[in-house]
């Protein structure tokens, strides 16, 4: 696939910089309306929005020199200047930052983060779309009609049929977008939505990482990804059972007062 789109002068346009906008501004047009249609300010989906995607911009590549930390103690600006990140890193990043300015402007956190969170699969789909163009986080060598074959890429294999785990990942990121979208399309259980998200996506994830040939870093069998998949799968699954137990027990977030 080809990653650049346009040459002026020292500035190149990669699509992967490009579907990551496109996926930014989609994530804000539907947080905005959904906010408006459940009585919350649109404005502050647009702050939430910008906060996170910086701190997840942050967050992924942080994450990215911590499983690459051999080379980035060899040269740690060759590190930061490359075009490596670890999505997880930007959503834990992306989700505290999320907390942490919801509490400074005073938002119950657990309402916008229903509202943020199947946005975010919207934008990791496009993501992936982007890493379709660019070549990275490809796929195992296979023989099957279905695989794709790289002519320009920088990352991935040239001339070799690989599996196309980035057109896998970014259409399973359109379809759990689809899933949380019609879940919330009723009143539901506080938080649940954007916990729902989280079960889906390490789910999601731990699968995808099996087809994967790119060097993910690893964990004794598993990849990074899939280790921390399981931690965030945990994390999603006992708050999704938590925000049950609290409501029958008549609990309700008080974030707004504190």
């Amino acid at each position: 696939m080809y990653n650049d789109i346009l040459t002026i002068g020292p500035i190149t346009i990669h699509s992967y910089g490009v579907l990551i906008v496109i996926g930014i501004f989609a994530a804000l047009f539907i947080g905005e309306a959904r906010a408006k249609k459940r009585g919350l300010d649109p404005d502050e989906i647009f702050n939430l929005t910008i906060c996170c995607a910086l701190m997840g911009f942050v967050g992924a590549k942080l994450m990215f020199c911590i499983v690459e930390w051999r080379e980035f103690v060899k040269d740690p600006l060759s590190l930061l200047r490359s075009n490596g990140f670890v999505v997880y890193g930007g959503i834990i990043l992306g989700v505290l930052a999320g907390y942490l300015w919801s509490r400074l402007r005073k938002l119950v956190f657990l309402d916008y983060f229903d509202i943020v969170l199947p946005s975010v699969a919207v934008t990791q789909g496009f993501g992936r779309l982007g890493c379709f163009m660019a070549g990275c986080c490809y796929g195992r060598e296979t023989d099957s009609v279905f695989g794709v074959v790289f002519h320009n890429s920088d990352y991935a294999p040239n001339g070799v049929r690989l599996i196309p785990t980035q057109l896998i990942s970014a259409a399973g990121m359109f379809a759990i977008a689809g899933l949380l979208f019609w879940y919330a399309r009723k009143p539901r259980k506080q938080g649940t939505v954007g916990f729902l998200y989280l079960i889906l996506y390490s789910v999601g994830r731990f699968c995808v990482e099996f087809l994967r040939n790119d060097y993910r870093g690893e964990i004794g069998m598993l990849s990074t990804s899939q280790f921390i998949s399981i931690f965030i799968f945990v994390l999603g699954v006992t708050g999704f059972i938590w925000m049950f137990v609290r409501a029958d027990r008549g609990e309700h977030s008080d974030e707004s007062a504190s």
